[in-house]
């Protein structure tokens, strides 16, 4: 099952907004078949485990991190598969969230006498689709909020004597902004305020080099629109650009973006500011399963305060800003976070805080 969840992991970036999912075929104690999800290559793990073990998979073990399908979609059923390839024993991590085909796998292969096992390696197969859970059951992404900070909680270091920051003045160490990349390549979006584009004039793309089968979306809550039309994030737009505004759509400045490759998008205000839910939903509609919030004080504790956060991922670097500048969070008023699943991890000198939001938290 560690291999299937392996090849698993292969499918990100890939498999959205499907499930990522791996395959294992193995007969008499030897390999004969595997296979993961790419969205683009339509057959499921299964089929690309069975395609490569043919007559292999007759008598054998099939390990899958997810319950195999029992209904026609964009393919046919892997069940029907699975029991026409003569395999005598499914081993499953996890039973489907769909509940389209929740069960119902499982029910069809026993009912073809093939033994089913469940539950092997389930934790690590849940974290492993948390997107794709939220998504399926709620129509909305699932919402990652990573900062890097300072030891006493600070977002920026302090300025030069000009009153600027070096654009290369990094809080967190190089090995912390290669994880980042990694973080972006499996999110389907990254979600950010106009005040960290106006603040750092950032890129905000994957440049982690791992294939993926669609551009990151870059998301800007702007409700004034004030987005600079010669800023790098609309330089190096590519339809992969989306900015949600208050402001009305009718103007020469949108127009101008919209013919740099941006795409504007309306959306209804609270309090002068962006309806961060109404955005989530909207996001959700274009099958978007993950959310990776890089963002500044008030979108940081917009987000906390309305409870679309699901987990936290905070890189501490071993530096003192020594002044309160840029705050990790602006909220009305003290948040409880009730954190579960708290992991520490290190990257070179910094050390990060990755922790699951709990059911306590209000969604």
């Amino acid at each position: 099952m560690q291999h299937a969840l392996a090849l698993a992991r292969k499918g990100a970036g890939l498999a959205s907004p499907n499930p990522m999912v791996g395959c294992v075929i193995v007969r008499e104690g030897q390999i004969v078949g595997e296979g993961f999800h790419q969205y683009e290559w339509r057959d499921h793990a299964e089929i690309v485990a069975l395609k490569s073990a043919g007559e292999k998979a007759r008598g054998a073990t099939l390990y899958v991190t997810l319950e195999p399908c029992n209904h026609t979609g964009r393919t046919g059923p892997c069940t029907e598969a699975i029991i026409a390839a003569g395999v005598q024993r499914v081993v499953a991590a996890m039973e489907d969230p769909n509940p389209v085909n929740a069960g119902r796998g499982f029910e069809r292969l026993g009912a073809a006498g093939i033994e089913v096992f469940t539950g092997v390696g389930e934790e690590e197969a849940r974290r492993l689709n948390e997107p794709f859970v939220c998504w399926i059951r709620t129509k909305k992404p699932f919402v990652t909020l990573k900062s890097a900070l300072t030891l006493d909680g600070q977002l920026a270091l302090p300025k030069e004597r000009s009153g600027k920051r070096k654009r290369r003045d990094w809080i967190s160490s190089e090995e912390s902004r290669a994880e980042v990349q990694r973080m972006r390549h499996a999110s389907d979006a990254l979600l950010t305020g106009i005040g960290t584009i106006l603040a750092d004039d950032p890129l905000l793309t994957d440049r982690s080099g791992l294939p993926r089968r669609k551009r990151l979306l870059r998301v800007i809550l702007d409700s004034k629109l004030r987005l600079p039309p010669g800023s790098r994030i609309v330089k190096t737009s590519d339809d992969d650009l989306l900015v949600f505004t208050a402001a009305p759509l009718h103007s020469a400045k949108v127009r101008k973006l919209q013919k740099a490759g941006v795409e504007v998008v309306h959306a209804k205000a609270r309090s002068g500011r962006v309806d961060l839910l109404a955005v989530l939903a909207e996001l959700g509609c274009r099958e978007i399963l993950s959310v990776l919030l890089e963002a500044g004080s008030n979108l940081n504790g917009a987000a906390l305060a309305a409870g679309v956060v699901h987990k936290l991922f905070l890189f501490y670097a071993p530096k003192i800003a020594g002044e309160s500048r840029v705050a990790f969070a602006h909220a009305p008023k003290l948040i409880h976070l009730p954190m579960q699943n708290v992991q520490i991890h290190t990257f070179g000198p910094d050390f990060a805080l990755e922790a699951r939001l709990g059911s306590n938290y209000p969604r």
